[in-house]
């Protein structure tokens, strides 16, 4: 790999990295603020996910930084420290997501944040995917795209409950047709 290309990889996981840190802290406060049980279990959920995302960047990058190349996303993730937790800082600094969450807290202001936060990714993600050169590149790219999608779709459906728009999952929950 040329310096110019490592350099760039460097900084996009830099950015990855940071980005799933403030989600973390993020989906981490947001789970303990928010009203609707089920809210605060999707949030739990995606801190969770989000330390896996955390785990896996830091060891493709060191793999990376050693010489060794990419590795699956499963790989990297098993490969990472098991403390990552212990790795963050206690005092994240400044959070952005947060601070705007602080501004107007109520649940649907949470999910709407975190849509938001995770369009974002996706659109990260599917950048990285489409200038990924190399197979291995190209499938954690992919898996970490789909991951992030995953996560839009699953606060969407959140966002829907508590909206009461009538869909569950994408499934419209009644009807009124027919009906006189």
């Amino acid at each position: 790999m040329g310096e110019n290309l490592i350099k760039k990889l460097a900084d996009d996981l830099s950015l990855a990295h940071n980005t799933e840190l403030r989600g973390y802290y993020f989906y981490k406060s947001a789970a303990e603020l928010m009203s609707d049980e089920k809210g605060r279990d999707v949030f739990s959920h995606l801190a969770s996910e989000e330390i896996d995302h955390i785990r896996a960047i830091r060891a493709i990058a060191s793999s990376l930084e050693d010489g060794l190349g990419w590795m699956s996303y499963t790989d990297a993730v098993k490969q990472g420290s098991q403390d990552t937790l212990e790795g963050l800082p206690i005092y994240q600094g400044k959070n952005e997501l947060i601070e705007q969450f602080k501004s107007n807290q109520s649940d649907i202001t949470a999910i709407d944040i975190a849509i938001d936060n995770e369009e974002q990714a996706v659109k990260f993600y599917s950048r990285l995917l489409s200038e990924a050169t190399e197979e291995q590149e190209k499938a954690l790219l992919g898996e970490l795209l789909q991951m992030e999608q995953g996560h839009l779709k699953l606060l969407e459906w959140e966002s829907d409950a508590l909206r009461k728009t009538g869909f569950c999952c994408d499934r419209m929950e009644f009807t009124v047709e027919g009906e006189v």
